[in-house]
This record gives C-alpha cells, structure tokens and sequence, in this order.
C-alpha cells in the first residue's frame, strides 16, 4: 500500500485521480452506522407511529437516493454507474437505537467505498430528521467501511483489532 496521496499532483495541487488505464472490475462496498436514542423513540419506530411516518422506509430510500448523488457531495469523487444499492436497518434494543448496512455495487475502474459510506451517512441523518421533534438527543456514530471488493488494491475487511465491543459493534 502506497502512503502517496492521489488527489494532489507533483507540485502539490488537488486533481481527480485519472483512472483511464485502470481494469473495469466489479466493485462492492459494504459500511455501517448507527443511531441511538431513546427506548420510547425505538418503540415509535418499531410500533410505525412516528408522526412524520414510515421512518425506515424512508431513509432506506434516501440511502439509495444518496448513493447515486455522492459524486455531486464529495468534491473528488469520480461518478459511478450504480449497479446495485441496498440499504439494511435493524432495530437494536441494546444500543438502543437502529443500526444500518449499505451494500453497493459497480462495475467500473475505481472504488464504491465512498458512495457506500455516503448512503449510511445521510439515511441515519434521514432517520435523525425524522426523529428530531422527539428526540433531539439522538447520536449518529460508528459509521465506518467494513469491507470492500475488486480493483487493484484487491479485497479488504475491517480487522477485528478495529472492532470495538459492546452495543457499538456494528460488525
């Protein structure tokens, strides 16, 4: 692994990567996130009795909305034909709180692993502002990559020695 950094040039400027002469591969990225809030919060979720609706319906779309946006959010981002998105929410009484997975697919000549982090990203903050008028409190954390596949670099998965233990694993 390289410790260069490929968004600044020789003299030091920022630029896209040029990845024209990278192989097209298949491309998966999977990253995790969570939000904890109350235990009556979680219920109104669990129960589908939250005032603005259908809380995981809706920031599962947002997530998937999010991912086919991360080239227009993250500056150096290269646009990606999404061939897949999907995004996972489970209740969790123990944290308390929802925990979320973001699955995404490509085929192409450079990575998934951020429009992947950017669909966890915004379906917590959508979960958060469907939630907010009862629980301003919330906390969005641990989102982070958990595991990655194809290109040059090959595959990689979260060392266990990152993964913490207790109601904050999210692997």
């Amino acid at each position: 692994m390289s410790n260069k950094l490929t968004h600044f040039d020789d003299q030091g400027r920022v630029n896209m990567v040029d990845v024209s002469d990278k192989a097209v591969t298949e491309r998966v990225a999977i990253a995790s996130g969570c939000v904890r809030m109350r235990v009556e919060t979680l219920a109104l979720v669990k129960s589908g009795t939250a005032k603005k609706g259908d809380v995981i319906t809706v920031a599962e779309i947002a997530g998937v909305m999010a991912t086919k946006q991360t080239a227009n959010l993250i500056p150096l981002c290269h646009p990606l034909p999404i061939t897949s998105a999907k995004i996972e929410i489970e209740h969790d009484d123990n944290l308390p709180g929802l925990r979320v997975k973001a699955r995404v697919k490509t085929t192409g000549q450079t990575g998934i692993e951020m429009e992947a982090l950017t669909a966890v990203s915004v379906t917590c903050l959508t979960i958060y502002d469907m939630l907010k008028a009862v629980d301003k409190a919330m906390q969005i954390t641990n989102i982070e990559l958990l595991e990655k596949t194809g290109g040059k670099s090959g595959s990689y998965k979260k060392p266990d020695s990152y993964r913490k233990t207790g109601g904050d694993n999210n692997g």
